[in-house]
């Protein structure tokens, strides 16, 4: 049977606003979210140059506070220079002084890709950070309460996904990092995660970092359990693990040619339901097997 997964994501509504599918459709095609500290805007071709589908520049935990006022000056420095490339920005936390200085700075400028609201709690937060920069928002969930309000959050326009940070959640929850309490609890966030954007029609989530970017192996497995999850993608915090990600991705020779069999079958058929090489084949794995195709085409 079919091995590989596509997020429910791919497959809108037909009720859904035509410019929230094409934001959402997008989005999901971007699989390696790259970090770049913004006190090194040395660093963002490199960051594209080594593949990421997004880099978002960080004006939060990564910034020292004295560093903050440069950081967001070298920041409008790039996106007016005649080099930029469309960066997502991570603001600092609702309710602080440099949120406040972070919505400013983005309020000037148009052409960022969009905003990350870091630990994320509110929905009036969101909201505020889409009326102030007309930017799509991506909430992080980074503490208990951001968790328990997703719903609430969820229903805001302007959002337009979800992703998490795993290490300050557990810190939060007083959960013990590395351990299969910590695998079990990181799995439910992101079925919470999944569910509510499902429901509300968001994007599929984005998974949290893997912080050893030395462990190859690690990363791949992690790859292959988000995806099959059904989440879109991942944040990155090192160049290299870039392409790890991509490889991990690559659909194998065997799902490609299970995919042909099932769409030439479908096309030439027209039926709805049929078998493939003794399996039963209907409506949800030839949607699967079309977007496994149009993947290809579009990479």
């Amino acid at each position: 049977m079919l091995l590989f997964s596509t997020s429910a994501d791919t497959l809108p509504s037909n009720n859904e606003n035509p410019s929230k599918q094409n934001k959402r459709t997008r989005l999901t095609r971007k699989k390696a979210w790259l970090f770049v500290p913004a006190t090194r805007m040395d660093r963002v071709p490199k960051a594209f140059a080594s593949g990421a589908d997004a880099v978002i520049v960080d004006l939060e935990d990564t910034v020292a506070v004295a560093d903050k006022v440069k950081a967001r000056n070298d920041l409008q420095t790039y996106h007016d220079s005649a080099d930029y490339q469309p960066v997502w920005v991570r603001i600092n936390i609702a309710n602080s002084h440099d949120f406040t200085k972070d919505l400013a700075c983005c309020q000037q400028l148009p052409n960022l890709a969009g905003i990350l609201l870091s630990k994320a709690e509110n929905a009036a937060d969101i909201e505020q950070v889409y009326k102030v920069t007309g930017l799509s928002v991506i909430a992080l969930i980074e503490t208990a309460k951001g968790l328990h309000n997703l719903d609430a959050m969820a229903k805001v326009s302007g959002l337009l996904a979800l992703s998490y940070g795993f290490l300050d959640l557990c810190n939060d929850l007083q959960v013990q990092v590395g351990t299969q309490a910590a695998d079990i609890v990181a799995n439910q966030i992101r079925y919470n995660l999944l569910l509510v954007s499902a429901v509300h029609q968001l994007a599929a989530p984005i998974d949290t970092i893997y912080p050893d970017f030395n462990d190859d192996n690690g990363l791949c497995d992690r790859v292959q359990l988000w995806s099959h999850m059904g989440l879109s993608g991942m944040l990155c915090i090192h160049p290299k693990q870039v392409a790890v990600i991509k490889q991990a991705l690559r659909p194998s020779a065997d799902d490609i040619a299970f995919a042909k069999k099932v769409v030439e079958e479908y096309e030439h058929s027209g039926q709805a339901v049929f078998k493939i090489d003794g399996n039963m084949i209907d409506a949800p794995v030839i949607k699967r097997c079309q977007q496994l195709l149009l993947q290809i085409n579009v990479e």
